[in-house]
């Protein structure tokens, strides 16, 4: 009876669902407007959470099996796919996403089937196409030109693509037409960020926490990935104790979330406690082995003299960077930045920062261009490219120290030194390894 009573809660949240338009990119705010509902919840609280999506999934998926041309459950199961990315890392779920998606808008075509095609526009997003997102985005606005959500997923990859002067425009007509909540809030916050306002992008993440809290039903990723944001926010601001108690929060809402891990591994070697690092960091890693996680926990297996483990770990980061990469399910800008950061193969760190920026002109690829220019002893590009990265006035540690090292290269220690001392005062452990070694350039 009881197992009668759950089928039938779940089939009911299934069809009051409908198609929700969830963020995938994993630098843009995630969608909570979910309907789906569970009394279940996080350890003294009882307000009531969404339903977890692997609930979901498989009855969906077994709806499809039943009627392959029911493509209002294909838009679902994309958009809980993409949920799914979201809280486990597993980028597996991204190409589900864009399958389903594409298979609902060969039984209705995009005019007659909006959801399909913002479905496998997020899931672009996810995947890091932006400019294909962006020709979905501009789709879907002639389709339905009076809706909001169509320019919200085309402000997200103007920004991926650092179209800075078009996102601009379009971000003030969603500004204009959206109505205050978490999906505007938190748009808010990255552009603030972006533009150097980081106690603005703060308050704007703290007002999309209290409409993620106020929301009947919470969703516990969505309320992590709020409490990890504003973690990020006071850490860029070298606040750790803050940043701590922010990312204990997301942890708490939801346990072993892999972003979270990884930032409290950050913020411990911040603090002084390299052991505690690697435990999280450990942790992180045994919830999804990707390639950032995996060269952070030999970044601090190599503070902690741990070479050989460290080693291991470096070895695996290439190893997996590469195979992703050849799948088509990692951005270049990554591999390029482990091999720059660990000296590494300069000039295929180049060729990796210099065809990502061609495809995706955004000002942290221009830092690791610059950053990738300089280890391959490429000045005159290291400059241009840094002067790229610094000019919406973003306030960022690493892009300041890059821009010392870049400057002194050059032979400007004046301009050097101030960069290194604005990268002090902001954040000076903004990296557990090469915080040490902006340390050692500071003090030459």
């Amino acid at each position: 009876m009881n197992g009668h009573i759950n089928r039938r809660i779940r089939n009911i949240a299934i069809v009051l669902f409908g198609c929700v338009l969830f963020s995938g990119c994993r630098s843009t705010p995630p969608n909570v407007n979910s309907q789906h509902a569970s009394t279940s919840s996080t350890a003294g609280d009882s307000s009531e959470f969404a339903v977890p999506a692997a609930e979901l999934i498989p009855e969906l998926e077994q709806r499809v099996a039943d009627n392959p041309k029911d493509f209002v459950a294909l838009n679902k199961l994309s958009s809980y796919y993409l949920q799914r990315q979201r809280e486990t890392g597993e980028d597996k779920y991204i190409a589900l996403a864009a399958k389903v998606a594409k298979s609902s808008l060969a039984v209705i075509p995009a005019e007659r089937n909006q959801g399909a095609l913002a479905a496998l526009a997020q899931a672009e997003l996810a995947s890091h196409q932006f400019a294909t997102a962006r020709d979905y985005a501009e789709q879907l606005i002639k389709l339905e030109p009076d809706k909001k959500y169509p320019r919200q997923i085309l402000l997200d990859a103007l920004i991926e693509l650092g179209d800075y002067k078009r996102a601009e425009e379009v971000f003030a007509l969603v500004k204009k037409t959206s109505e205050p909540g978490i999906s505007s809030e938190t748009r808010a916050a990255k552009f603030e960020l972006l533009h150097g306002n980081t106690a603005s992008a703060r308050q704007h993440i703290a007002n999309a926490l209290s409409f993620g809290m106020q929301q009947v039903p919470r969703s516990r990723e969505s309320i992590a990935w709020c409490h990890w944001q504003m973690g990020e926010l006071y850490f860029s601001t070298g606040n750790y104790p803050e940043a701590e108690k922010s990312f204990k929060e997301a942890l708490a809402t939801f346990p072993d979330y892999y972003r979270a891990l990884a930032a409290m591994a950050r913020v411990r070697s911040a603090l002084g406690d390299l052991n505690g690092a690697i435990r999280y960091g450990e942790q992180a890693v045994q919830v999804i082995s990707e390639p950032a996680l995996l060269s952070l926990l030999g970044d601090l297996y190599k503070l902690a003299g741990r070479d050989a483990d460290a080693g291991r770990q470096y070895e695996l980061t290439e190893k997996t960077a590469l195979q992703e990469a050849a799948e088509g399910r990692l951005h270049k800008r990554e591999l390029a930045l482990f091999y720059a950061d660990h000296d590494l193969k300069p000039l295929d760190s180049f060729t990796l920062a210099s065809e990502d920026y061609k495809n995706r002109s955004d000002i942290y690829g221009a830092d690791a261009l610059a950053w990738a220019a300089l280890k391959a002893n490429k000045l005159t590009e290291a400059q241009a490219a840094i002067k790229e990265a610094l000019k919406l006035g973003t306030q960022d540690a690493r892009i300041f120290y890059h821009a010392g090292r870049i400057m002194r290269a050059a032979g400007n220690e004046t301009a050097a030194r101030d960069y290194f001392k604005r990268e002090a005062e902001l954040n000076p452990q903004f990296d557990p390894l090469q915080s040490r070694i902006a340390k050692d350039e500071i003090g030459r």
